[in-house]
């Protein structure tokens, strides 16, 4: 039996999905992803075989089929295989508690699961702030693993949106992204101007106008003086 069909008898077992945008960390072992991406070398070895590419002779060629395995598991993809970030959460309890909106904006590179090109943008994560408080950059750790995956813009929010409110408690909150799609510009359509917008949000961000408001103005300000 192969690496991966015995991690897929483990994720049967578990009664676990693994379509191309969940996260499988949770049943794999020490060794499995370097053994993984042995196979997926031979794999990608048939493909450019099939693309009639000489990987023997041709120096671009050479080492190409691992090359994209590694790239695969440790990068475009490391969000399925690995676990979640830590995000230590800290207490908003004191004299000083914390009641406002935090916005926080975080450069995005994932993959479009329909023909795996590349998807590029920035995530805007909106809070009403509950009792506890994570460190601002896990607000990017987070949303940067739920986007490195096989995954659409419409689900990544959904994704980030639950991910960020596991880790902060709070039940008011927004995410807002932005991007390109290579799927978009670089086949089909070969639209390069495209970008797709979408928005996710929750409590006081969905149901409360002036929250909504000031979320995106607060969007705005930060799209105005983003390093360009």
């Amino acid at each position: 039996m192969s690496k991966s069909e015995e991690i897929k008898a483990r994720l049967v077992q578990a009664k676990q999905r693994y379509w191309a945008g969940d996260n499988i960390s949770g049943v794999l072992q020490e060794g499995d992803k370097e053994e993984l991406i042995n196979e997926a070398t031979t794999a990608f070895e048939s493909v450019l075989d099939a693309l009639v590419i000489d990987r023997y002779q041709d120096p671009n060629s050479k080492g190409t089929a691992h090359r994209l395995a590694k790239m695969y598991y440790n990068e475009i993809m490391a969000g399925r295989y690995d676990a979640a970030p830590s995000a230590t959460a800290f207490p908003n309890d004191s004299d000083d508690r914390y009641e406002g909106m935090l916005v926080v904006r975080s450069e995005l590179k994932s993959m479009c699961s329909h023909h795996h090109q590349p998807v590029a943008g920035v995530a805007y994560i909106g809070i009403i702030a509950a009792d506890k408080l994570i460190g601002l950059s896990k607000y990017t750790r987070i949303a940067q693993w739920c986007a490195r995956r096989g995954t659409l813009q419409e689900e990544l929010a959904m994704v980030i949106a639950r991910e960020i409110q596991q880790a902060t408690d709070t039940e008011h909150l927004g995410v807002y992204i932005q991007a390109t799609h290579g799927c978009c510009e670089n086949r089909g359509i070969m639209a390069h101007s495209s970008l797709t917008q979408t928005t996710v949000l929750k409590g006081a961000f969905k149901n409360d106008p002036a929250t909504k408001e000031e979320f995106m103005n607060n969007i705005k300000l930060q799209q105005e003086f983003a390093p360009r």
